[in-house]
């Protein structure tokens, strides 16, 4: 294979070796295409003692019910062991007052878990006093659980409108006081539900989005705008979490890589914020019929403010956006790196990836030293 057609991974952990012979990262998981379970869903938590939890679940023909499995490394990333698996998919993991949880849904509806082992073992959400938050059909990813005065913050969609996948969901927040019972669905408020306007308002709909506070201390919720180029949409919180407001004038940003699924978090050394996005190069623009099909650069990108971003680092990229992807990362800050997870399609010996979004990996990856400036790439 020639040098273009390799992964840019100067700034990620891993070798830069062949696609047919070197999977960018650390490989987690492999799925083959042939089995018909495609990797969805990579979340990841850092245990208070240093260890890593990850996640993922499973879509396609192959799979049987909602699965989502988990991991540990206890090298810092370097191997990892398979734990155990639970039924609910979607879902984000996250530490909080040093505890581990599992947010997500099911078939019932919203659900949260508790595991006090590392993620070895986990509670059941039988009913609302052990876990289950909200019944009713549900639409998430692994999106942040933020705190912010007081408060955990998570972004939900209901599935309730008319129309096709993202004509159909109402955005939402749901939030909890930090030192409540997460368990008990009783602690958590719901703001109201708000469907997106697609005759009179961008792109296909809104979904997935982030908890995301401020720098004058406002809740946002900014979300993945489907099938629109380069713009994400923001919706307004109540600092009591029960009400929420779009307003189409102001209510859209410019934001590398807004088609796909990202999760943004603040640092506050760096006082930016900081997202890893499938940002679109110009020279891939026009390979593929619309922006969200378009996965195959990882870009780590910064604001300020969350109005005005700016692409610093190209981690991951390759040519082809057919058959390759480095899509839904979920990522925390670790020092002066990033440790990030993403759903991967990529060359295996086996046929390769069903397509682009079909991903065979769940991978594992280090961006060190974050903070330094724009690296040799970026943008291009």
């Amino acid at each position: 294979m020639p040098l273009a057609a390799l992964l840019l991974v100067l700034f990620v952990t891993g070798s830069c070796q062949p696609a047919s012979e070197h999977v960018p990262g650390v490989v987690i998981v492999h799925s083959p295409a042939s089995s018909e379970k495609y990797i969805g869903s990579p979340s990841i938590a850092i245990l208070p003692d240093g260890r890593y939890v990850a996640s993922h679940d499973f879509f396609g023909a192959g799979n049987k019910g909602p699965r989502t499995l988990i991991y540990r490394s206890d090298d810092r990333g370097e191997t990892w062991t398979y734990l155990t698996e639970v039924a609910q998919t979607w879902s984000v993991l996250f530490v909080h007052r040093d505890q581990l949880y599992l947010l997500g849904r099911n078939p019932q509806g919203v659900v949260i878990r508790h595991s006090a082992d590392g993620g070895e073992s986990w509670t059941d959400p039988v009913d609302e006093t052990s876990g289950l938050l909200l019944r009713g059909k549900f639409h998430c990813a692994p999106g942040p659980v933020t705190e912010h005065d007081e408060r955990l913050w998570h972004a939900m969609e209901s599935v309730e409108d008319d129309g096709e996948w993202a004509e159909k969901f109402r955005a939402f927040m749901m939030s909890v006081p930090t030192d409540a019972d997460l368990l008990q669905a009783a602690n958590w408020t719901s703001s109201n539900r708000l469907s997106y306007n697609q005759d009179r308002w961008r792109g296909m709909g809104w979904l997935e989005g982030n908890a995301v506070p401020t720098p004058d201390g406002k809740m946002l919720n900014i979300l993945r705008l489907a099938r629109q180029t380069g713009i994400a949409t923001v919706i307004e919180v109540s600092p009591d979490g029960t009400w929420s407001s779009f307003n189409p004038k102001d209510g859209y940003i410019d934001f590398p890589g807004g088609a796909k699924k990202f999760t943004i978090r603040y640092d506050p050394k760096s006082e930016h914020y900081w997202s890893i996005t499938n940002y679109i190069r110009p020279l891939d623009r026009f390979k593929t019929l619309h922006p969200g099909w378009i996965r195959n650069t990882a870009a780590l990108i910064s604001s300020p403010d969350l109005k005005h971003w700016t692409v610093r680092r190209t981690l991951l990229y390759h040519p082809d956006v057919y058959w390759h992807g480095f899509q839904y990362w979920d990522w925390q800050f670790d020092g002066d790196d990033i440790i990030g997870v993403s759903r991967t399609a990529y060359d295996d010996g086996e046929g390769g990836a069903n397509n682009y979004h079909d991903a065979n990996y769940l991978t594992f990856h280090r961006v060190e030293n974050f903070r330094t400036d724009e690296a040799p790439g970026a943008g291009d």
